[in-house]
């Protein structure tokens, strides 16, 4: 099978994977949990983009083919009704932008959650434009931070954004949907404005619901800034 077979093949299942509500098969079948089934058919067609980018379309295969099993063993006990598309369609362009200023399991999970909507392009914040919006220069600098968005294997694709002009972007990618981190400072009827504006259409804005601790009460990078002080340095305050 050939690459841009397998990539459509991908598209179908990243497709029925974003129709799919755990929340609402789980109201359907009170008691059971259907989440780790359905992350895992996500990882699977995470797994599968990573691997038909570096060329290896068999393993890519396979790793479709397992998301498309969990999601059939869905079907099969009448607990999601799935259609299988009979043609595929273009798959959906998500963006989402950020500095990403060391890279902590929040940046991952926000990622993993936009894959299941489509192919997940990322701008990653220039430094300067870092600087002006933030008041501070990024620890890393934008090379490093894109080094390792790259390296998320939820990343379609990934790349600096203009150092001028922050919509800029958009116009690049041409995005169905847009994804916002729970505290990214954009109001949503603004950035609809502005992308009709650029793109001639409004695409759909999703924003990420709610940031998630890890390592106990960790937040975000700004906690682990705070956590490296006080554990390395507990003179600075």
């Amino acid at each position: 099978m050939t690459g841009s077979r397998v990539e459509k093949y991908i598209a179908n299942v990243r497709r029925v994977l974003g129709g799919l509500n755990v929340e609402t098969l789980a109201s359907e079948r009170p008691g059971l949990n259907f989440k780790p089934l359905v992350d895992a058919a996500s990882r699977y067609v995470s797994d599968a983009e990573y691997y038909l980018r570096k060329g290896d379309v068999e393993t890519a295969l396979a790793a479709a083919s397992y998301a498309e099993g969990l999601l059939d063993a869905l079907r099969y006990l009448g607990v999601a009704r799935i259609e299988w598309p009979s043609e595929p369609l273009e798959e959906k362009r998500v963006f989402l932008g950020g500095t990403f200023d060391i890279i902590h399991p929040g940046h991952v999970e926000l990622l993993e959650y936009a894959s299941r909507l489509g192919k997940v392009h990322v701008a990653v914040a220039r430094d300067v434009n870092v600087a002006r919006i933030k008041g501070r220069k990024p620890l890393l600098d934008e090379n490093s931070r894109l080094k390792l968005v790259l390296s998320i294997k939820h990343v379609y694709k990934a790349f600096l954004g203009d150092p001028e002009d922050i919509y800029k972007s958009l116009e690049t990618v041409k995005p169905h949907i847009i994804v916002l981190g729970p505290d990214q400072p954009f109001k949503e009827e603004h950035l609809a404005l502005e992308a009709e504006k650029r793109l001639g259409y409004k695409p759909e804005i999703i924003r990420y619901p709610e940031k998630k601790t890890f390592s106990g009460e960790l937040q975000g990078s700004r906690d682990i800034v705070k956590a490296i002080c006080q554990k390395m340095c507990p003179e600075t305050k």
